[in-house]
Formats: structure tokens, sequence, C-alpha cells
């Protein structure tokens, strides 16, 4: 992804200031520091380029598809504000499958932001099998936002587990109705977790079904 041997290794300092010139040559600056040996360097200059707006789909997926983890995530957060291509959403999808819970967290979060029905049957792998309970919350929270009746039922199996997801899953299910929605809130609003209830009641499905 990078060429320490050709690519120089530019300061903080110069790609910070590059990041805010509008000089056409710490355009070229930057986007040579994406190739540097440094993590924090790439980082640096894909922030700047995003500040430009001169990224497009190439850098995104070269980012994306960055060796360092920490460029990754970052990738991940910047990406996550903007309108992906198809091609930048298929990578970020297959990004739910990473080592590193974090990204795995930031994928889920920029499909959410897409609202990609794409990666609706990755997010409830993630949703349902992963073992970062961070990662089930943030796959749960974006198919709630997607709102693919596909996922309804992994949704109301989150209610079953830890109080993050469980509070992540009633806030998911208000993009839902059905009996079986209005059932799982039924047992949720006497879950003991007194946020899980909250969020129920915040809902106010009790006062449209008495009405």
């Amino acid at each position: 992804m990078h060429d320490d041997i050709t690519i120089p290794d530019y300061s903080d300092e110069t790609l910070l200031r590059a990041g805010f010139s509008a000089e056409p040559a710490d355009g070229v600056v930057l986007l040579q520091a994406l190739g540097a040996a440094r993590s924090r360097s790439r980082i640096l200059a894909l922030r700047g380029l995003v500040r430009h707006e001169a990224v497009d789909e190439t850098i995104w997926l070269r980012c994306l598809d960055d060796e360092d983890v920490d460029v990754r995530r970052e990738a991940l957060t910047q990406v996550s504000q903007h309108p992906p291509t198809t091609a930048i959403a298929q990578r970020v999808t297959t990004l739910l499958g990473d080592p590193d819970a974090l990204v795995v967290d930031g994928a889920a979060f920029a499909l959410g932001e897409f609202l990609y029905p794409g990666a609706v049957d990755a997010l409830c792998r993630v949703a349902r099998d992963h073992e970062d309970a961070r990662c089930r919350e943030a796959a749960i929270a974006a198919l709630g936002a997607i709102g693919d009746d596909e996922a309804r039922e992994v949704i109301i199996a989150a209610l079953e587990d830890k109080p993050p997801v469980r509070r992540r899953a009633i806030v998911a299910l208000a993009n839902f109705e059905g009996p079986d929605i209005d059932a799982a809130l039924e047992r949720a609003s006497e879950d003991r977790d007194w946020q899980v209830r909250a969020a129920v009641s915040q809902l106010g499905r009790d006062d449209e079904s008495d009405a």
C-alpha cells in the first residue's frame, strides 16, 4: 500500500499545513503522503484531502484497504460522511469481517449512514454472531436505520443480548411494525435494565395501542 523507498515521509506539521492550504503544490504533497511509510502520515494526508474535497473512489478504496488498522478506522470515519459509490459500499461491507473490532464497528456505522441494503445479510451475521458487543450493537443500529424486513428477527433476538445491545435494539425496532414487534416491545417494557424500559417508553407504542 505504500513505498517507503520512493515516497518521502512528511512531518505532521507539513501535512497539517497542507491540509489547510489552498496551494496546488500542497495538494500534491497530500497525495504523495498517502503512500508514506508512516501510518500517521497517511491518516493526516487523508484528512487533508477530505478537507479539500479531493478524495475520489480510488483514494477511498486505497485507504479502506490500508494494511494499518488505524488508517482503515480513519477511512471509515471519514467515508461515512460522504455519499458512497457502489464499489465503496461493497468494500465497506467486506470490512465487517475485519479482525479488528473497531474497524467492524466503524464499518457498521458507515453502512447505517449509507442506508446500504446490500449489507443487510452481513450486518445480520455481525449482530447475531460477533464476539464483541460493540460490534453487535453497531450492526443492530445500522439494521434499524436501513429498515430492511429481513433484519427484524435478528433485531428482536438482540433483546436477549447485553443491556447496551438491548437498548440499541429498542431504537432499531422503531422502524418496524407488526404483532411480533409489539410483542417484543411489550416484553422489553419489563426488562431488568431501567434504560431498556425507558427506551420502550420513549417510543410511545403503548400510547398508540391504547388510542
